[in-house]
């Protein structure tokens, strides 16, 4: 296995399935199925997931509402999605712990550092709600940085599509896949993998990415096997 602890960003949207909004339970049982793949593998997992599927703080304060405020909703709204998956998992047997950066102690462990590692070592799932518990922060920047804290080997971001590409595929047929591309690379072409600040974090400490399709059956646990799935991003 090229991965002893990996952590995965998935994002809120993604938890909708078909759906226009909410959770859709067959895509939230699919997840955990593929996620428990990776566990039994011996692999450690701790996931960082999105919120908007609930309510997203930009397109709120968009429309008029104080930023600040909708971002503590959007924060919100991933301790929910938090507690889906958590469910989810626990249905399918696997031990699993949501550490939330704002306090929520009623249904969430706030966020320890040391604890959420030795979670991991016991073979526990941690999910990690709440963002970085600051508004202005989005979660991918929260998925970067508790990456870092507790020195995963590598970020997973599952998304629709299948890797990076030279423009959208989903609007230009002709666009092309990268297998591999370097963090400069990244910002010299403008392309978009995760925002600004969370790229730059990750670069500077030179934590890849793994931009991959996560709803395509399987590739999971291709991925963290060794196999060429999805496009890496690294030094």
């Amino acid at each position: 296995m090229p991965y002893k602890r990996i952590l995965l960003k998935l994002s809120g949207e993604a938890l909708m399935g078909e759906r226009q909004y909410g959770i859709d339970p067959n895509r939230l049982a699919e997840y955990a199925q593929e996620i428990k793949e990776v566990v039994e593998k011996g692999i450690e997992v701790a996931i960082v997931i999105g919120g908007g599927n609930i309510f997203r703080g930009l397109s709120g304060a968009s429309q008029g509402m104080d930023r600040v405020q909708g971002d503590h909703m959007g924060m919100l709204a991933t301790v929910i999605n938090g507690l889906a998956l958590q469910s989810a998992l626990e249905v399918q047997g696997v031990q699993t712990r949501l550490q939330s950066a704002i306090q929520i102690n009623e249904v969430a462990e706030p966020f320890i550092r040391r604890r959420a590692m030795r979670h991991l070592e016991k073979g526990r799932v941690v999910i990690f709600g709440g963002g970085t518990g600051n508004p202005y922060f989005t979660t991918d920047s929260a998925a970067v940085l508790r990456a870092i804290e507790i020195e995963a080997d590598v970020i997973l971001k599952g998304t629709r599509v299948d890797g990076i590409y030279t423009s959208d595929p989903e609007k230009d047929k002709t666009a092309t896949k990268f297998d591999t591309i370097s963090f400069k690379d990244v910002l010299t072409k403008g392309l978009k993998v995760m925002d600004t600040t969370a790229f730059t974090l990750s670069q500077e400490n030179e934590l890849p990415i793994v931009v991959f399709d996560m709803n395509t059956k399987g590739n999971l646990i291709k991925l963290v096997s060794g196999e060429n799935i999805g496009t890496v991003v690294d030094i």
